[in-house]
């Protein structure tokens, strides 16, 4: 008989995310009817979970002298949070056009002055790798800061094949160089590089070309695009994914952003694991892609917050008619500088009409669907790899109501407490 690793024993709420029969992300009622276990458990042995259950049941011939024994004393114990939309990658940052943006210039004025994206484009083709990835490490220990054990990585701010490739490797070091599992996503179609401006066609011609085939899926798994008035149309993107998916990509797209194209519902079509943003999503589109049951929606609330944009993702009405939804920052310079996915929480509970449980397992267990990790991470169960938060709450009610507050006290990550 082996000895625990790690216990954390005397949860007052134990978070499981599990107990909920799933095939698939948890959709409808099953969002919020998974199960919370008063005075609990969790063992771990090296990386993984082994033992999950009350108190009363804890086998104590498994604690042995060089067990790590973690109290909870009575607080809300839960899985680690899943960040599956993330810029995590750039040079720089846009704190300069933010008084611009407060006094009345739009996005299009301080982009036709050589800024917004084009700004963040130029300070990234001109940092070091060593730069980029001192960013990168910087950003990701925030993360953690905030309980977040798991973090997609897109590229997309170089819009060249040569910085493009940079942004992906940076990723991929930045995730060997400390604890929390980093996913890289190839965004490289997020808009037109400057040099093919007017020809978005003769852009992601080349990145299929010369950009696709020196990337492996084994490492790189997704591929992402912009599908939006300015960036990329619905035919554009649908031709690009289907390049990607024959590569063996797994696809992603940025969605019903600002507009309603139906890139959304196209990329369900294809077989994408997620369609990200969606706030101008149309019922007939939330329905198809409900039918194909395996796309998450993933809801990015700081995104209309920091714009000052009136209309939200309409997440109450997307769960009602059995869409998956998942929560995540969008951590970008542009459109929303924050790494606090607790804020993001509240912010869909209040602008987006999710409930408490349901945006729990939005940034836990579906947001691990959003990034096909759903057999890893995002709920606490034997054989999931140990991610997991002590918080500094006595009920997970609390947790959207301290609305700005980290109630992370201890964050462990693979078993090993941080």
């Amino acid at each position: 008989m082996s000895y625990y690793s790690l216990l954390i024993r005397n949860c007052g709420q134990l978070l499981t995310l599990a107990g909920v029969p799933a095939s698939g992300p948890l959709t409808g009622s099953a969002l919020r009817d998974w199960q919370v276990l008063a005075d609990a458990y969790v063992a771990c042995a090296d990386d993984r979970i082994v033992a999950v259950g009350p108190m009363a049941e804890l086998d104590t011939a498994r604690v042995g002298p060089d067990t790590q024994i973690v109290d909870a004393g009575g607080r809300v114990v839960m899985p680690g949070l899943v960040e599956c939309h993330t810029h995590l990658v750039f040079g720089g940052n846009r704190a300069h056009e933010f008084q611009r943006k407060l006094q009345g210039e739009s996005y299009l004025d301080i982009l036709a002055s050589g800024g917004g994206i084009l700004s963040t484009v130029r300070a990234t083709r001109a940092a070091s790798d060593a730069e980029l990835l001192a960013n990168a490490l910087h950003h990701l220990e925030g993360f953690r800061h905030y309980g977040v054990t798991t973090v997609e990585a897109k590229s997309g701010y170089g819009l060249d094949a040569e910085t493009e490739l940079r942004l992906v490797r940076v990723a991929q070091e930045a995730g060997r160089q400390q604890p929390a599992q980093v996913v890289p996503t190839f965004l490289g179609a997020h808009v037109p590089g400057p040099e093919y401006k007017g020809r978005p066609a003769d852009y992601l011609q080349m990145l299929a070309n010369d950009v696709l085939p020196h990337l492996n899926p084994a490492e790189v798994p997704f591929v992402d695009i912009f599908c939006e008035e300015g960036a990329f149309s619905v035919r554009e993107s649908r031709q690009f994914l289907e390049q990607a998916r024959a590569l063996g990509f797994q696809l992603k797209i940025h969605a019903e952003q600002l507009h309603d194209l139906g890139g959304a519902a196209m990329a369900a079509e294809l077989g994408a694991v997620s369609a990200d943003h969606c706030d101008y999503l149309s019922q007939d589109d939330a329905a198809r892609i409900a039918a194909n049951g395996r796309t998450v929606v993933v809801l990015l609330p700081l995104v209309p917050l920091f714009l000052r944009q009136e209309v939200y993702a309409p997440g109450r009405r997307l769960i009602e008619a059995g869409v998956p939804v998942a929560i995540s920052t969008d951590f970008n310079p542009g459109s929303c500088p924050s790494k606090n996915l607790w804020l993001a929480l509240s912010v869909a509970c209040l602008k987006m009409g999710l409930t408490p449980k349901e945006a729990l397992a939005a940034a836990t267990l579906n947001a691990a669907w959003a990034l096909n990790l759903q057999a890893e991470t995002g709920s606490l169960e034997p054989g999931k790899r140990a991610d997991l938060l002590v918080l500094n709450v006595a009920d997970y009610e609390e947790i959207p109501y301290w609305l700005g507050e980290n109630p992370v006290q201890q964050v462990v990550i693979s078993g090993k407490v941080q």
